[in-house]
């Protein structure tokens, strides 16, 4: 019963797949035939067939498309919305967009479900295909908050030494948009990709106040916040960038310097569960295991 259930789910998904690709491609295909029979007349020389493209760029990620642009039209405003703050926020990774991701996240609900209802038995088959929906519904978002976790913890760590770069190559005697080019050449990471956009931002003539506080609306790092609003602050007064960039610098020295005693602090709390539950245990049993042993063999001798 199982592994007929299991053909039929696979042969349907299939069929599912093949019946999208070929509404998708079938009209594609007869335009490129037609203009090729329309290009061979006209110059009267054969047209050289495209070169096959693969299968994920033929099959897979035009269904993604089209399952994309269907998530967008029935899915909420609101919830739209969040999800591309949150996908800003995570640097869209592997160039996710809201409708993609939506996509990605209705099949992965829809694997989980099947998966589980594939694998109960019998009265543990409702309770399997909700745990499988639950994972399928929770596991995108987490990870989508790990991202965003991840990344705004390594530009928080990368913030004073692109700081110190910054200010010397502004005290070296480069402008503010030179040294930042400079700067961001030089370096990797999610903070310099920014930088660059902040950049690119001012070369399509943006205003550097606007784009600097849009860096710190779509990264909300706290350190990167405060560092943006000095800087808006000093261009609105006409104080040195140099100094601010100095003063700057030092505060996000001794943030990180705060961070790394914090974290410090923490560590033998965090050590507390471990030990009680893992180590301790352990060490007893092979400490007083043999004491033990002993112990029970004399008491059983003297009730002899």
């Amino acid at each position: 019963m199982l592994f007929l259930l299991l053909v039929v789910i696979a042969l349907s998904v299939t069929v599912i797949t093949y019946l999208l690709a070929v509404a998708i491609y079938e009209p594609r295909e007869r335009v490129e035939q037609r203009l090729g029979k329309v290009i061979a007349g006209s110059y009267g020389t054969e047209v050289e067939p495209l070169p096959e493209e693969p299968f994920l760029e033929r099959v897979v990620a035009p269904f993604l498309t089209a399952l994309s642009r269907w998530m967008i039209r029935i899915t909420p405003i609101g919830w739209r919305n969040s999800l591309r703050r949150k996908l800003i926020l995570a640097g869209n990774p592997a160039g996710l967009e809201t409708g993609r991701f939506l996509a990605i996240y209705l099949l992965v609900v829809i694997g989980f479900t099947l998966t589980a209802f594939a694998l109960g038995k019998g009265e543990k088959q409702v309770l399997f295909t909700f745990v499988g929906f639950g994972f399928g519904l929770l596991l995108p978002d987490f990870w989508l908050k790990r991202r965003i976790e991840e990344r705004q913890t390594a530009m928080a760590k990368e913030l004073p030494s692109f700081l110190d770069l910054l200010t010397v190559s502004v005290e070296a005697g480069l402008g503010f948009d030179s040294a930042l080019a400079r700067v961001t050449a030089r370096e990797s990471g999610p903070l310099a990709e920014e930088f660059q956009r902040v950049l690119q931002e001012i070369r399509m003539g943006k205003p550097r106040r606007d784009a600097l506080k849009d860096l710190g609306g779509r990264t909300e790092v706290k350190e990167l916040s405060g560092f943006v609003a000095a800087l808006v602050q000093a261009d609105q007064l006409g104080v040195s960038i140099g100094n601010v960039l100095r003063v700057q610098a030092r505060e996000m020295r001794r943030a990180r310097r705060q961070r790394a005693e914090e974290a410090a602090m923490k560590a033998p709390i965090k050590m507390l569960f471990p030990l009680v539950f893992f180590i301790f245990p352990s060490l007893f049993i092979v400490l007083l295991g043999p004491a033990i042993i002993q112990l029970a063999g004399t008491f059983s001798q003297i009730l002899r």
